[in-house]
């Protein structure tokens, strides 16, 4: 079974978006250097940058995001980001209207069968949850196995926060890996059980 990764860009003060879901300059890393992330070629960034992320990504065999992330991306015209091979999708509404089946989305209820349906399809690579108000659900259900943040040098002041609506205290080890990129700095820390 894969790791479950709680994962996104995030402000010094824990907010993956602003109050109109706008992630404004928390994505600037992606574009602040010059070695490509993809083929693309709009994705730019430091080789710091690059030496981590890209081996992340090519780790990764399903996202899982909630309902809304799949309405404000447009359900990313039915091709998940990033190469991925699968998302799955948490709502309690079907596909919408003209919904391609074919399209490698899963439309499950609950974060329970979320990560269930993602651990059958990712096999042994890495289940990503967004972070936001699903991850936070994930992380409350006690089924993440490890935070990654791209932290980036802004302060949002409000908005959607990283951990969604946790309100209970979850403890975190020491951060294993800590990378300066441009303006970005890469932490991952393991889930303490």
């Amino acid at each position: 079974m894969g790791t479950v990764v709680m994962y996104a860009s995030v402000s010094v003060d824990g907010f993956v978006a602003d109050d109109d879901d706008q992630p404004g300059p928390l994505f600037d890393w992606l574009t602040s250097g010059d070695v490509p992330l993809d083929e693309s070629g709009v994705l730019t960034v430091s080789q710091p940058s690059f030496d981590y992320t890209r081996p992340y990504w090519d780790q990764i065999g399903v996202t899982v995001v909630g309902r809304h992330v799949f309405d404000l991306t447009d359900g990313w015209d039915g091709k998940p980001p990033s190469g991925i091979d699968h998302v799955v999708v948490v709502t309690h509404r079907p596909p919408p209207d003209g919904w391609d089946p074919e399209a490698p989305f899963h439309f499950v209820d609950g974060v329970e069968a979320a990560l269930a349906t993602a651990h059958e399809l990712a096999g042994d690579r890495i289940v990503e949850v967004a972070a936001g108000d699903v991850g936070g659900q994930v992380l409350a259900a006690g089924l993440v196995d490890e935070v990654r943040m791209d932290v980036a040098p802004v302060v949002l002041g409000s908005g959607k926060r990283y951990f969604g609506s946790v309100h209970a205290q979850h403890l975190l080890e020491d951060p294993d890996v800590v990378i300066q990129g441009n303006r970005v700095l890469h932490v991952r820390c393991k889930v303490r059980r």
